[in-house]
């Protein structure tokens, strides 16, 4: 945990340096830190205490890794809602605030752990103990708290699996179309996606899944050195493009911007795994190093893809890559197997926050492990259920985005330091009341306006 500095919001930290005798390493997270944001492909959540503790750049390898996923892909899609140049500076500024807010939630978990005498604390269990130990009359709302983040940590899975079922489908068809015109429609593919999740979702060991995970980041690698390759090559000028769209679109752009930096459930397993956590945070740690580059990656594919293929973009920057051309090709496959393998780690949350309390009452043993893979099956009916009923990509991800990340990335981080900091003596100044009562407003405006506009694009579209 951090020393003396802890209680400031951006301590100053050591340079990230890499110890490359821990540059093979993996991180294996404890029963405290089970949450997988819409990403993380990487990270293997395994009930070992014994872990070797990790170094700073196995720790960085990590938090990009756990970052860059389908929003990506989607950024060319989210400008062409915002226009160029407004698009662009929205992503370095959206960026810039959950940076913030990722710094915030860090914060808050080292004063907490602290204060109640534990090595580390989830996102549902940083609230419960900020209301536990927070103002008297708030107390009694504790496992409220912890309710709400799990609710949103469900919501937000199950819609990253929707989302990946349709980039599955969208993509696997481009590939089909581009050889056998007048194929069937995006809903078949959905339905065959389908049957083949359901029995990869009865994998219950996460362990069993590392291999797959490795595998994933390395399709996911590959397939963006294509699709940068294909970007570089014959942009117009950037006059071409309009540098702002209406403003009734941006909440469309909000929405697929947040979806992409709903990354904040990294910050606490990853800290707590490595050799020296106090080089995590500060202006120069690996924290601040890893998501400015993630946020330079996501702007530079959104301004360029955006430049290159203008308001034709789609939900997927890989739907816009040259049909006949096998090495584009190639890339819709990479992305589609890639998020089929993503599917199965991202179930896991919504499985292991629901389940236990599902088990517990079934008085059966016998029908246990049968009433398990039962309700996996379900789960899974009911993305493909989401899936099904909104097959347009762009839109789910903006809906998924305002409604669930928005919350988990921007809304909750002040709340919780509002609660944390109440306590504090001197430390709750007014300025940062002010501040964080701005960034709760920004977060609720984008979750009402983003999540009406989705949906109204999305009854529009039937």
């Amino acid at each position: 945990m951090e020393n003396s500095e802890e209680s400031k919001l951006l301590p100053d930290g050591n340079i990230a340096s890499c110890d490359q005798s821990m540059a093979s390493a993996e991180i294996h997270w404890s029963s405290h830190s089970e949450y997988i944001p819409q990403s993380q492909s990487s990270i293997i959540i395994e009930e070992d205490k014994n872990q070797q503790k990790v170094g700073n750049c196995p720790s960085l390898m990590h938090l990009l890794k756990g970052n860059i996923g389908t929003g990506i892909l989607a950024m060319p899609s989210a400008i062409k809602n915002a226009g160029l140049w407004v698009g662009t500076i929205g992503i370095l500024a959206i960026g810039g605030i959950a940076i913030y807010c990722m710094h915030m939630l860090l914060n808050c978990c080292n004063i907490l752990c602290k204060r109640v005498n534990k090595p580390t604390l989830d996102y549902a269990s940083i609230l419960e103990t900020a209301l536990q130990t927070g103002p008297e009359r708030l107390r009694r709302w504790s496992s409220v708290g912890r309710m709400v983040v799990n609710i949103f940590l469900v919501m937000t899975q199950i819609g990253f699996c929707c989302v990946y079922l349709v980039f599955i489908a969208q993509n696997v068809k481009q590939v089909i179309d581009s050889f056998h015109k007048g194929g069937p429609p995006v809903f078949v593919y959905i339905v065959i996606t389908t049957a083949l999740i359901i029995p990869y979702t009865f994998v219950r060991d996460l362990k069993n899944l590392a291999p797959f995970s490795t595998f994933a980041n390395l399709l996911n690698f590959v397939g963006l050195i294509i699709i940068f390759q294909d970007l570089f090559q014959g942009l117009p000028n950037p006059d071409k493009r309009p540098a702002y769209k209406s403003l009734d679109k941006l909440p469309l752009y909000f929405g697929t911007a947040i979806y992409a930096f709903e990354g904040i459930g990294l910050v606490m397993p990853i800290q707590n795994k490595m050799r020296y956590p106090h080089d995590f945070g500060g202006h120069s740690g690996v924290l601040n190093l890893g998501m400015v580059i993630v946020t330079c990656l996501y702007t530079a594919t959104g301004f360029m893809g955006y430049l290159k293929f203008g308001d034709d973009s789609l939900g997927s920057v890989t739907l816009n890559l040259p049909a006949k051309n096998w090495l584009y090709i190639s890339v819709n496959l990479l992305f589609a197997l890639s998020m089929f393998i993503t599917y199965g780690l991202q179930f896991y949350v919504p499985i292991k926050i629901t389940w236990p309390w599902i088990s517990s009452k079934i008085t059966s043993r016998r029908w246990l492990n049968y009433s398990e893979y039962i309700y996996r099956t379900i789960l899974v009916l009911i993305t493909f259920g989401i899936a099904s009923a909104v097959p347009h990509l762009e839109l789910l991800i903006s809906l998924i985005g305002a409604f669930a990340s928005c919350a988990l990335a921007l809304m909750l981080p002040p709340i919780i330091e509002l609660l944390t900091l109440s306590v504090e003596d001197g430390q709750l100044r007014w300025w940062t009341v002010i501040k964080d009562i701005i960034i709760i407003a920004f977060g609720l405006l984008g979750f009402a306006t983003g999540t009406f506009s989705a949906l109204q694009a999305i009854i529009k579209k039937f």
